[in-house]
């Protein structure tokens, strides 16, 4: 091997560390945002049945691993605050993640890298035609 060979393989190598970088960084950004989508639903479904009960109803809140004798007055409005603040950080997150991949698109072809099991450009249309093909023989119609 020429040095010009070593230091093509090393460039190369480093183009694709970033990559795996990049990547790594959307995965989690996907996984902090389904954490976030999971607190809201939870913090939804809290909020339906406490608007429903007495507001002087004696409830509980778990704070920092201690749980908090509460009323339903004092807590109601501290849960919808925080349910529209993790609605914002869903939002920022979604705006991160469509950057990323942006990003990720974009280095991709900066550095023309390919993903094992991604079509090419030309195999991808007539890929699409054979799926459109399949997509009218995989369906079941019941009277």
């Amino acid at each position: 091997m020429s040095s010009e060979q070593v230091k093509d393989a090393k460039l190369m190598e480093k183009a694709v560390d970033e990559f795996q970088q990049l990547r790594n960084e959307q995965r989690n950004l996907i996984n902090n945002l389904n954490t976030l989508e999971m607190d809201l639903k939870e913090h939804k479904t809290v909020i339906d049945t406490l608007k429903t009960v007495d507001p002087d109803r004696k409830c509980f809140r778990l704070i920092g691993g201690v749980l908090c004798e509460r009323t339903v007055r004092a807590v109601l409005p501290q849960l919808i605050e925080n349910k529209d603040f993790i609605e914002k950080t869903i939002t920022k997150v979604t705006e991160d993640l469509t950057k990323k991949g942006q990003q990720i698109n974009k280095y991709k072809e900066e550095h023309n890298i390919k993903i094992r099991g991604e079509p090419v450009a030309g195999e991808q249309k007539s890929q699409q035609r054979e799926e459109k093909k399949s997509e009218n023989r995989n369906v079941l119609v019941s009277n």
